[in-house]
């Protein structure tokens, strides 16, 4: 038998580039329920602005402001990074989480570094529950009419 020598490559590290626009921005869009927010990051001050109004005036529960916050107290992007979101469709805790999908993914776009702690956490997964169907013969999805004996 002849000896054949194989030569190994080194895998080369691919650097990921971010992908911000002309005017410093990088673009998401991220999706709850029946959601949808389109999100716009750009270095600044820390101020988000969900459609025209500051985000603790549109998000009134805390408990909604602090599921929008999650993704910067993670990568510690609170006070430096701005925020311009559009969010529709749905209702409040829906919409809650559509822009916290959408900082998710807009934040790896801008800094492709946070993206294995953004990933760990399970922001940048599309939660995919929907409400389900009502059915015929049925009050709602699954729940029965009452029933009467006599």
């Amino acid at each position: 038998m002849e000896n054949t020598e194989v030569q190994i490559e080194t895998a080369e590290v691919i650097q990921v580039q971010p992908k911000i626009d002309s005017l410093g921005r990088s673009y998401a869009t991220g999706k709850r329920k029946n959601s949808i927010a389109r999100v716009w990051v750009s270095a600044g001050t820390g101020k988000i602005v969900v459609n025209s109004k500051e985000s603790i005036k549109y998000f009134t529960r805390p408990v909604l402001h602090m599921v929008i916050n999650q993704p910067l107290v993670l990568t510690n992007n609170s006070s430096s990074i701005d925020i311009m979101i559009t969010v529709s469709g749905g209702g409040m805790s829906g919409q809650a989480g559509a822009v916290r999908h959408g900082i998710s993914k807009a934040l790896t776009l801008f800094d492709p570094n946070l993206r294995p702690s953004l990933k760990s956490e399970g922001y940048l997964t599309r939660d995919a529950r929907i409400v389900e169907r009502k059915k015929y013969g049925r009050a709602k999805a699954r729940r029965g009419y009452q029933f009467s004996k006599r």
